[in-house]
């Protein structure tokens, strides 16, 4: 049980951060409603909100040393296939229902969402925010120096 240990908090410092940010997203996009075209509203809260996200993920979730644009981007592409895999989710719906309930849309939508998020996760934490093995230093003795010789 204790190997599971820091996967489980990794995990739960993911759902909180992820969360918290996608709650002040939301909060944001009601702020601009009404001031831009919500289309631009909501793909500046996406940028900005993906980014913040990014970063937390990176110093709370995974605490990794990894930064830079290159994590963003992968980060970014992440975000991309989730959108793609609720998107199509939803589509999928009103193939089989046309008219489905908001509550079946809801309950297709947030499932989806669960989904792609354990997919981030795990796309983060494997790939993007993995712990990069670097050549171990072993001290010379006489003995590699004798046979490097």
């Amino acid at each position: 049980m204790t190997t599971h240990r820091p996967l489980v908090a990794a995990f739960l410092r993911f759902v909180v951060c992820g969360g918290g940010v996608g709650l002040a997203s939301s909060g944001v996009l009601i702020a601009l409603h009404g001031r831009m075209p919500m289309v631009l509203a909501n793909a500046l809260v996406t940028v900005v909100s993906t980014v913040i996200a990014t970063e937390l993920h990176g110093r709370i979730s995974f605490r990794s040393e990894r930064r830079g644009w290159g994590v963003h981007l992968q980060s970014g592409m992440t975000v991309a296939v989730s959108y793609a895999f609720t998107t199509g989710a939803l589509l999928a719906l009103y193939a089989v229902h046309p008219a489905p309930s908001p509550m079946t849309e809801q309950v297709v939508y947030l499932s989806a969402s669960a989904l792609t998020g354990i997919g981030r996760f795990v796309v983060l934490r494997a790939v993007v925010f993995a712990r990069r093995t670097t050549a171990v230093e072993v001290p010379l003795g006489r003995a590699s120096v004798a046979m490097a010789a």
